[in-house]
């Protein structure tokens, strides 16, 4: 299965999910755009945070989500290799195997879809 693929399969589970939670999935969107809002940080620096835990907490499909929007906040393929090393440092051999999954995806993600 492509990262593509598994973004859309997540997306589409989350969405049953939030079809049959609407309030916890309400209280989980305004968590998320209260913690995303500009601030000391920007955009893109919060979602280097955000992929950061997902690799170093082994959540594929986070990687995958963060991935995706740092690609639209702008981000390059070089920041993402240096926020990944850092993932490694502080994560070890786990980190290492998700960081790998985050580059895939990057670069899956680069190419125009089929």
């Amino acid at each position: 299965m492509t990262y593509r693929q598994k973004t859309a399969e997540i997306r589409t589970e989350l969405r049953a999910l939030h079809k049959l939670n609407p309030e916890t999935a309400k209280g989980f969107q305004a968590l998320s755009a209260g913690a995303m809002a500009d601030g000391a940080l920007d955009k893109k620096q919060r979602e280097f945070v955000a992929l950061a835990i997902a690799v170093t907490q082994r959540c594929e499909p986070c990687v995958n989500l963060h991935v995706e929007a740092l690609m639209r906040a702008g981000a390059s393929r070089e920041e993402l290799g240096s926020v990944l090393a850092m993932c490694v440092q502080m994560g070890g051999g786990p980190a290492l195997m998700y960081a790998a999954h985050a580059l895939a995806a990057w670069d899956e993600f680069t190419v125009p879809a089929a």
